[in-house]
């Protein structure tokens, strides 16, 4: 059995939004592995299982970790779980006690992979845009022999899109900012690079951020 959470009042997110205590449970977690490497994104719920169970312990802007009843005993910060016995500071941020593996994924090629990727930017003009503004453009057109694959399709703009046509960027007069490569992120974290990510999450994620700062997810 886990600890029986019944959530706090509402408070504002990192965006500025107020957060309700059932939106808290079913949001994110970072998971670390005994190295302090990224492995998983769980649910604060799940991450509380953990904790209780003494599988994980919780990790503070210190790099210090708790376990369940150290982190229960922590001064309350600005998101907190009410617990039957009081009250917790959400764990946004746990690391697994005995797990020191990097887990092997296959990296799959899809649409939101490769926008993931490209960080939703036209890879011709350099704007950043809303997903349904975007699309993908094959680099060397399969009119003419190109292939749908990591290094050949990038992240377009609809109206670099129509001025590039059926022809290569030199054919067309346009130049590509980068040349498309795999990815070396891992599938869960290409799956929320894109989005807005917790604060506390940003010092073992940063290494992904290729000195772009903070603006991603």
């Amino acid at each position: 059995m886990g600890p029986t959470v019944v959530g706090g009042p509402e408070w504002p997110d990192d965006a500025g939004r107020r957060a309700r205590p059932a939106d808290v449970l079913h949001s994110k977690t970072l998971v670390l592995n005994r190295s302090f490497l990224p492995i998983h994104i769980t649910t604060v719920r799940r991450a509380c299982v953990l904790l209780f169970q003494g599988i994980a312990r919780a990790v503070d802007a210190d790099y210090q970790t708790f376990d369940f009843g150290g982190w229960r005993e922590r001064p309350e910060g600005g998101e907190w779980l009410g617990l039957v016995a009081g009250a917790m500071p959400v764990p946004r941020v746990i690391v697994l006690v005995t797990y020191d593996r990097v887990p092997r994924r296959h990296l799959r090629f899809s649409r939101h992979n490769v926008y993931a990727r490209d960080h939703d930017t036209c890879q011709y003009c350099g704007r950043r845009l809303p997903r349904s503004d975007l699309n993908l453009d094959h680099v060397v057109p399969r009119s003419q022999g190109g292939l749908s694959t990591w290094d050949n399709v990038v992240c377009s703009c609809h109206s670099c899109n129509r001025r590039k046509g059926g022809n290569t960027p030199e054919q067309s007069g346009i130049r590509l900012l980068r040349r498309p490569v795999r990815p070396a992120w891992t599938p869960f974290l290409g799956e929320d690079y894109g989005q807005a990510r917790y604060r506390e999450w940003r010092p073992f994620l940063s290494f992904l951020d290729g000195g772009r700062g903070d603006g991603v997810a």
